[in-house]
């Protein structure tokens, strides 16, 4: 049986130092970053940590399946997407490094308790994204975004919480999959760390991730196609018929696991709006935002269709809005479309 210690020799170091994400945070953020915003990205760390031990285990421990509950959005919600919320509620709300947070599964903004300080910062996230998924052990994920609060004098009010992704410092997701990956940005490249088990810690995967110059995949929900205006369709077509034949058709259906594929490999998601929903599915702040802040940095473009995802003023914690991310190109390729054929 092998020793974990003599395991070690295979993991990844750099000058002989093994990089775990508290040393790669201390020592390459940018100066406005360290301090809190360190911290709270270690923070986020140990709650990937936490939650995944809940996923891995999730059969074992009666976590699976409907918690019985609705959303604000409606939706079921599962018995994890709360375990998650609420590790992720727990282990921020006494730290004094934030002001408040915004989370998908709770209607209003969560207030700091009166007797923890309140810090410089927002947390927005989603606390399980793809839960849809979760019964049938496919990848999910947890997506999140910092700000900062507009006026020290005054931290923590609903303002603070409705800021464009423009303001974001800090943006990164979790995904649990066949290993737990942690993607990060402070506004200096995309990087990635993998959690290895038999040290409990995440250590660097890849620096500097960019979008590939020849994209692999495109990825949305055909089934939706009947419900999609001319524009989405004929975009559709142009990806499966006209473009590079060697990009392929993939969907999880899990957009932060869909996200990461393409990030890894290139490629564009898109969740379009329909005559009926125009808006779409996917939630601003806490979703589409983050996910276009790590894009840009990245190489890449987040759109609504007509404009870049992190220019758009939020006028609710819960906004929706049609998402296309991915290659530049590409998403301006679905700008394209949709303008030419917009009735």
């Amino acid at each position: 049986m092998t020793s974990p210690i003599n395991d070690l020799k295979n993991l990844p170091t750099v000058d002989g130092k093994f990089i775990t994400i508290e040393r790669f945070l201390l020592d390459t953020q940018p100066q406005y970053a360290r301090g809190d915003l360190t911290a709270i990205l270690y923070d986020m760390a140990l709650a990937g940590k936490i939650i995944s031990s809940q996923t891995r285990r999730a059969g074992l421990l009666d976590v699976l399946g409907l918690a019985g509950k609705i959303n604000v959005q409606g939706e079921s919600q599962q018995k994890l997407d709360l375990i998650a919320d609420d590790i992720i509620v727990r282990l921020m709300d006494h730290t004094g490094r934030l002001a408040a947070m915004v989370t998908e599964e709770r209607k209003e903004f969560v207030r700091i308790p009166e007797k923890y300080r309140k810090g410089s910062y927002i947390l927005v996230y989603d606390p399980l994204d793809g839960s849809s998924n979760i019964d049938t052990n496919v990848s999910i994920g947890t997506i999140f975004g910092i700000y900062r609060v507009l006026d020290d004098d005054t931290p923590g009010i609903l303002e603070d919480c409705l800021q464009p992704g423009r303001s974001l410092v800090a943006a990164g997701y979790i995904l649990y999959g066949t290993s737990t990956i942690l993607v990060y940005s402070a506004g200096q490249g995309v990087h990635s760390f993998t959690l290895e088990p038999s040290l409990g810690e995440f250590l660097l995967s890849q620096e500097n991730m960019r979008f590939s110059d020849e994209p692999d995949f495109y990825s949305f929900n055909h089934a939706a196609g009947k419900t999609w205006d001319k524009g989405m369709r004929q975009y559709a077509k142009w990806l499966r018929d006209e473009h590079d034949p060697r990009l392929s058709y993939r969907y999880i259906g899990s957009m932060v696991a869909d996200f990461h594929r393409n990030l890894t490999h290139g490629g564009v998601f898109c969740y379009p709006g329909s005559p009926e929903k125009p808006n779409g599915k996917i939630r601003l702040l806490y979703e589409a935002a983050p996910l276009a802040f790590l894009a840009e940095h990245a190489g890449g473009y987040g759109s609504n269709g007509e404009k870049n995802l992190l220019e758009i003023v939020p006028s609710d914690i819960h906004q929706r809005t049609p998402v296309f991310i991915g290659n530049r190109y590409l998403v301006e390729k679905a700008e394209e479309f949709l303008a030419k054929y917009k009735e």
